[in-house]
């Protein structure tokens, strides 16, 4: 069986030979592997290495700048093949300004178009104007957008990035999870966190013309990118919860963001998109039940110090899919906490539709010893993957 049919399998709740999934949820911490090299991590590893930089500007937009050198990082740990790979609208399409340079801080336009300070004495970066405060610089990032679009969003740039992995993924050697930002996120990072929050009430016509935009731009784009590539699972980052809850109600979601997820989704599932993942981070239970009506399959990391208990929410819903929730903390604490973790998820496994992962990025607190330990012994539990499922693959008979 094929990385890309396991994964497939095993997000569709099925019984299959050999076990699940075995994938971790992100790209790792800089921190973490730069620690790890100096504990047996091959050197190669660094973060300089698999975090390299864009070389040409649309590289910002059809990125894929990390997929070869975090494969090659995760099929050196064992990992089954996932390559990683995005799209960004093109808001960052600033080149960097300094407005003002003095004994205290370097006024700065950046490349997506926000005035922050940075402080010379501290290690402190103040944000001071958002790219978008009202409809008028909406407006004109709206046009510096299209012109980054037509200057650097060609069909002959799109099929350079993602053209060279379909031969491969049509093969089955790797699982493709592909991003792009939602209809919360993006407007936040315009917009600023507690601005965009009074934008619910104040502008909320601006917050549509954003969204409609966005959802305009990603029907033009992912027609043809999925044309090349049909990923096995899209996920869009939402961080609109905390600890405490959502940012927002549920009549506000499905206004604001819900209804446009409602337009795309059906389009994503006709080229081809076999899962819509949701990245949220926060307690967020109480619009699962939106985000189900919008057609959303799955969630990831599932934060369990937010109390997100997947295998509480499962048993209230029983066909959500999951990505991660194994509590990134307990690793660094050794072998017996790691496997009273996996222990506590068990149940989830066994009943299929999950791939489990640290709930974020592995932190530096956790030793290399420790980070392998646990990769071990999360081989070992997928192989209970979806036993307790009454869907069984083909090859299982």
């Amino acid at each position: 069986m094929t990385a890309a049919e396991r994964m497939f399998k095993t997000l569709n709740f099925e019984k299959m030979d050999g076990g699940g999934a075995f994938a971790e949820t992100f790209f790792p911490w800089d921190l973490s592997v730069d620690r790890w090299v100096q504990e047996g991590l091959p050197e190669k590893f660094t973060s300089s290495y698999l975090y390299p930089m864009p070389k040409e500007r649309y590289m910002r937009y059809f990125n894929d700048l990390m997929t070869e050198h975090v494969y090659e990082y995760e099929q050196f740990l064992g990992y089954d093949g996932v390559k990683r790979m995005s799209f960004c609208i093109p808001f960052k399409g600033f080149d960097e300004k300094i407005l003002e340079d003095n004994e205290e801080y370097i006024l700065k336009m950046d490349e997506d178009g926000w005035q922050r300070a940075y402080y010379k004495k501290r290690s402190l970066v103040k944000e001071i104007k958002p790219v978008v405060d009202g409809e008028e610089a909406w407006e004109r990032l709206k046009e510096n957008t299209l012109r980054e679009i037509e200057k650097y969003c060609t069909d002959e740039n799109l099929q350079r990035t993602y053209g060279k992995y379909k031969e491969g993924h049509e093969r089955g050697d790797f699982s493709i999870r592909f991003r792009a930002s939602g209809f919360f996120w993006t407007p936040r990072e315009l917009m600023g966190v507690e601005e965009q929050l009074m934008a619910f009430y104040e502008m909320p016509e601006l917050l549509h013309e954003i969204n409609d935009f966005i959802l305009e731009i990603y029907l033009h784009f992912f027609d043809k990118i999925f044309d090349i590539i049909k990923p096995d699972v899209l996920l869009f980052p939402e961080d609109l919860s905390g600890a405490n809850g959502p940012m927002i109600s549920p009549g506000m979601f499905d206004e604001f963001v819900g209804s446009y997820y409602e337009k795309l989704i059906p389009f994503l599932k006709k080229k081809g998109v076999k899962n819509v993942f949701v990245d949220t981070d926060g307690d967020f239970r109480q619009l699962i039940p939106n985000f189900r009506k919008a057609g959303v399959d799955g969630f990831l990391p599932m934060d369990v110090n937010a109390g997100m208990d997947i295998v509480k929410v499962r048993e209230e819903f029983p066909d959500i899919k999951f990505i991660g929730a194994y509590n990134k903390l307990v690793i660094a604490e050794g072998e017996e906490a790691i496997d009273r973790e996996f222990q506590r998820l068990l149940p989830v496994i066994r009943q299929g539709g999950y791939v489990p992962g640290a709930d974020h990025q592995v932190a530096p607190s956790t030793s290399f010893q420790n980070y392998m330990y646990y990769i071990k012994r999360l081989k070992e539990v997928m192989q209970q993957a979806g036993a307790d499922s009454k869907k069984v693959s083909e090859s299982c008979g």
